[in-house]
């Protein structure tokens, strides 16, 4: 995407609906422009009619309108400023959104992919410079343009040869600029991709705080961190440096301008082609003509930045997610909730080693199917292709003989329950926990949700019971105490379809044995797809399939797999007759 491309992006999908106060703004940029430029034109008639002219009668008049002018020139200023910052805010909320819109509805693939770290950078960093971009760039320019047109119409009006002069040195100094805007883009590029390399890091640190207390590595994460921060304190002072390192360019040729202006008005008064009062004002118009040249001759830089941020946060927002409804989808409509696989294959990156190889399985409607095997074997992808978080490179997968690819995501994400080793919980209370599956769910519902999963047993001991806040991911919470808020969330939910990913992996044997009721109430009745390191909660299951190097290698009852397979009875005597 060219710049003039993205600039119209944003034009179109962030400027363009606060156009009205984008105008509203501008004009007040206008009286701004006229306030400035008429302080510099009133100096003419002072200094002629109140010094040369000595008239008495205007000795209150013209430096009442100079201080008029500048009263309008401030108000000016300032209502444009928060029209402005309105619409920064505006701006920055409707692309956040937007990121943050497209992150639910990216694959999980381009998620896992990539780094929470990044993510936060791009909401915070990137859009920060956008939004300069769109709305203090804009501004500037409007003001510093307009402005710079009324000043040069007081100094041509005054002399037109000194003006033409002025007008002749001005591009030096935008050369100047846009070389250093140049070096400031490869610059943010670089300070960008240090903040999102710092986010990832402070995130590992409270995620692994424990671990890093009890490894005893303070010092190691100390100077870990160091390196970051100084890699961003870097950059950060490189691009401050290129900022400051425009001031004394910019000092400079307006030094040499003056002076030159200076040396040819001195010529011309000498000649009687300019008078006293004409040069100050012209002077003035000249000196107040500084900010807006400066300012423009550097806004360079700010669109650097803007851009590059915009290069990194639009094809975020634009990213098409590859696994959407297909067309002619159809609603999909759960009985049995028999679920088949057909010559299954994936894999996922071309590049990669296949996961599954021609996998074909048949759990059977309101049953319980077991997915056993070494870890690294394809039993969790089996579970993730269900739901349709990955697609499978080649095969079908039928939920009661209509394929899942033919049906609509939302119907069939609907049907289904998830409750995974890792169990992910918000940082809110208990109640919004549960009823996360439902959120029109009575006080009654959910507390029986928390009866059936034995979460009730805790949650009547803590102070405010529902109402209890439970931290980031859970952390006043036990791992059983979270396990149990996941069952209830997903008894709650209702669907035919379970999916239980190592869901008593890591507890002790009585947190183990209460978490097995609750799975077994919620399994009851409903298709049911198991994934267990521990054979003791699916010996009773209907169906037990052994995976292995992403094939299938066994399939049976407990008592069958027991003769029929031989990585089945290892895994069996290692664990129940050890």
């Amino acid at each position: 995407m060219t710049n003039i491309q993205i600039l119209k992006r944003l034009y179109k999908s962030y400027t363009k609906k606060y156009l009205k106060k984008i105008l509203i703004s501008v004009f007040f940029t206008i009286l701004l422009a006229g306030s400035t430029s008429s302080v510099a034109y009133l100096l003419d008639p002072a200094i002629k009619q109140l010094f040369i002219e000595e008239k008495k009668t205007l000795i209150l008049i013209i430096p009442a309108l100079i201080i008029l002018a500048f009263a309008l020139k401030g108000l000016s200023l300032y209502l444009a400023k928060v029209i402005m910052i309105s619409v920064a805010a505006d701006v920055t909320k409707d692309i956040q959104v937007d990121i943050f819109s497209s992150i639910i509805k990216a694959d999980t693939k381009l998620v896992d992919k990539k780094h929470s770290g990044s993510f936060i950078a791009n909401i915070i960093n990137d859009v920060g410079m956008i939004t300069n971009l769109v709305s203090t760039v804009i501004l500037n320019i409007f003001k510093d343009s307009l402005t710079l047109i009324g000043l040069l119409s007081v100094m041509f009006y005054q002399n037109w040869k000194l003006s033409l002069l002025a007008i002749i040195m001005i591009p030096i100094a935008s050369i100047a600029a846009k070389s250093l805007g140049k070096r400031i883009g490869k610059v943010t590029i670089k300070q960008m991709d240090s903040a999102a390399v710092l986010s990832s890091y402070l995130i590992e640190i409270f995620k692994n705080h424990k671990i890093t207390k009890i490894f005893q590595k303070e010092i190691y994460e100390n100077k870990r961190a160091s390196k970051y921060i100084d890699s961003l304190k870097e950059n950060s002072r490189k691009i401050s440096v290129i900022f400051v390192r425009a001031s004394p360019i910019m000092e400079f040729l307006t030094g040499i301008m003056i002076a030159v202006l200076i040396y040819f008005s001195a010529k011309l008064i000498s000649k009687n082609e300019l008078e006293i009062s004409n040069f100050f004002s012209f002077l003035a118009a000249m000196m107040l003509a500084y900010q807006p040249v400066r300012s423009l001759a550097t806004i360079n830089m700010a669109i650097q930045q803007g851009l590059n941020g915009a290069k990194r946060v639009l094809p975020i927002i634009d990213d098409i997610p590859e696994i959407q409804d297909r067309e002619n989808s159809k609603e999909l409509d759960v009985k049995i909730g028999e679920i088949n696989f057909e010559n299954v294959n994936f894999e996922y990156n071309k590049s990669e080693t296949q996961i599954l190889n021609s996998i074909n399985l048949k759990m059977a409607g309101q049953k319980m199917t077991a997915l056993v095997g070494p870890s690294g074997a394809g039993k969790s992808t089996i579970l993730n292709l269900i739901p349709r978080f990955y697609d499978s490179n080649t095969g079908d997968i039928k939920i009661d003989n209509q394929s899942i690819y033919e049906s609509k995501i939302y119907s069939l994400r609907k049907n289904i329950s998830l409750v995974s080793q890792d169990t992910t919980l918000f940082d809110d209370t208990i109640f919004n926990n549960i009823a996360y599956a439902d959120l029109d769910a009575s006080k009654e519902e959910v507390e029986e949700a928390s009866k059936f999963s034995f979460s009730d047993e805790f949650i009547e001991k803590l102070p405010k019971k529902y109402d209890t806040l439970i931290g980031e991911n859970g952390l006043r919470l036990s791992g059983g105490e979270k396990q149990r808020l996941s069952i209830a969330r997903a008894i709650l939910k209702k669907s035919p379809i379970i999916l239980l990913d190592e869901a008593t992996s890591s507890l002790d044997a009585e947190t183990e044995n209460k978490i097995q009721q609750a799975i077994t109430y919620l399994t009851k009745g409903r298709t049911s797809i198991v994934i267990a390191h521990r054979l003791s909660t699916v010996l009773n299951a209907d169906k037990i399939y052994v995976i292995d190097n992403g094939k299938v290698v066994g399939e049976g009852k407990h008592d069958e797999l027991l003769i029929s397979s031989k990585l089945y009875k290892n895994f069996y005597e290692k664990q129940i007759q050890k």
